[in-house]
């Protein structure tokens, strides 16, 4: 998210700084202004590259945010297909990434790792579980 977030605010930049950079292929039912599309890259690209370091530092705002920016950053690639499409279908297949990556991994509790088994609680056999030495599996 974070390295995703700095390279729209690149191409927002780049929109914003010279509309003629982006050439559109063919027609397009989505047509806006090379300008406006600068911002809206620019300011998007902000919120996610935040919420990607937050996701690094493991805030959990982050994760619950990120999975809805990176929806709205698939919509944006989306309408952005006539300028960058090879970019643009890029970035769909990554947020799509980020949003499965976000949803896979657990809560924070989970991710703690109590236990040799990495998972939370005392490991593969729960309660008084077979990572104890001595312990009986399911005991």
């Amino acid at each position: 998210m974070l390295v995703n977030g700095v390279l729209s605010v690149l191409a927002g930049i780049t929109g914003i700084a010279k509309d003629d950079v982006y050439a559109r292929l063919g027609d397009y039912v989505y047509k806006f202004n090379l300008t406006t599309w600068g911002w809206v890259h620019l300011v998007l690209g902000v919120v996610v590259a935040v919420t990607g370091w937050g996701v690094l530092k493991g805030m959990d705002w982050a994760r619950g945010a990120g999975v809805g920016l990176a929806a709205v950053s698939i919509v944006a690639q989306f309408l952005w297909l006539p300028y960058t499409p090879l970019w643009a279908l890029v970035s769909i297949a990554l947020g799509m990434f980020v949003i499965w990556a976000l949803c896979a991994d657990g809560p924070a509790a989970d991710r703690s790792g109590a236990g040799a088994s990495g998972k939370g609680g005392s490991g593969a056999g729960g309660p008084g579980g077979a990572d104890r030495p001595g312990a009986a599996p399911g005991l």
